[in-house]
């Protein structure tokens, strides 16, 4: 472990010296703004690139929500649509007498002259009263 001795070295004062230290000077002043200006970029890119990212997200999980909203409304369309067909059929038929005598037998027990009505209990409707009585 030897230790250096110190050299005392006088530096030259001239004009070219002094040029050289100041271009440093500037050199070392133009890195650190470069520096400065590229941090103060990324970070503004980092975070235009957040708001996108998390704009993208949040518009893919609200359309995801509205597929399934769609999906769910064109079911419930089906099913309003043939309820819909089946009703204008029925209108239909309502507009012919003889499915309207046909629907005052069977529904109002109502009978025509010389008919005699039999009422036949459904076997739901029996299972349904004796749960009911319980």
């Amino acid at each position: 472990m030897s230790v250096k001795p110190k050299r005392n070295i006088t530096s030259m004062q001239n004009e070219y010296i002094d040029q050289k230290k100041q271009k440093a000077n500037k050199l070392v002043k133009k890195r650190k703004l470069l520096f400065r200006r590229l941090t103060v970029f990324f970070l503004v890119a980092a975070a235009v690139s957040y708001l996108f990212i998390s704009t993208l997200i949040t518009q893919n999980r609200q359309l995801e929500s509205k597929k399934a909203e769609k999906a769910k409304l064109e079911q419930q369309l089906a099913k309003l649509q043939s309820k819909q067909t089946m009703l204008e059929d029925e209108i239909l038929k309502l507009n012919d007498d003889e499915y309207i005598a046909k629907l005052a037998r069977s529904e109002y027990f109502l009978s025509d002259e010389g008919e005699i009505i039999f009422s036949i209990p459904d076997e739901e409707h029996e299972d349904e009263e004796e749960e009911v009585s319980y």
